[in-house]
């Protein structure tokens, strides 16, 4: 039986990640979750499905939330990337990150980087005033951020523990102005 094998030369590229600069020499083929788990040692970021269906390795690209198992590390060159080690520190927590907390919006916590990564930038579209399928009023400048409006634009994001009133209670605290 005859091996193929493939030449792929690795390409040098500069990823800014949670506000710092890295280099690296990557194989074009390299996912953006497995640049940022495997090669920068960035752990928080999940891998669940590794298909785009579960949300555990969403992180934020220029403050829109994204699969990162669905994208290539090479496409990202002088985007500005955040992980979940860039929201916060244990010292001065994100507000989700403390809504979660304190909401107990999470068992396994396995799902967590990722909700919050979504829900950071579902908050961001919501400020924006995009409308999404849940919206009453989509020619309204202000979106009212129901339960069901929340539910809707955090749907691509699994909880196998279905923690999900908790993650909900958390997400409208913050949108709300509650937690810190």
């Amino acid at each position: 039986m005859q091996t193929l094998e493939i030449d792929v030369t690795k390409q040098t590229l500069e990823l800014k990640v949670n506000g710092q600069p890295s280099n690296l020499e990557l194989d074009p083929r390299t996912s953006l979750l497995d640049a940022l788990r495997e090669h920068l040692h960035l752990t928080g970021t999940k891998k669940g499905c590794d298909h785009g269906q579960c949300g555990a390795c969403t992180v934020l690209i220029n403050g829109q939330r994204i699969n990162s198992c669905l994208t290539l590390a090479v496409m990202h060159q002088g985007d500005e990337i955040v992980t979940i080690e860039g929201l916060g520190s244990p010292q001065a927590l994100h507000p989700l990150q403390a809504a979660f907390i304190e909401r107990d919006a999470f068992q396994c916590g396995y799902c967590t980087s990722g909700q919050i990564c979504s829900a950071v930038g579902m908050l961001a579209e919501v400020k924006a005033g995009w409308p999404s399928h849940a919206t009453a009023d989509v020619a309204s400048p202000r979106i009212e951020l129901t339960d069901a409006e929340i539910r809707e634009r955090m749907s691509g994001n699994i909880c196998r523990c279905a923690a999900y009133p908790n993650i909900v209670a958390a997400i409208r605290d913050v949108s709300q102005g509650g937690g810190q």
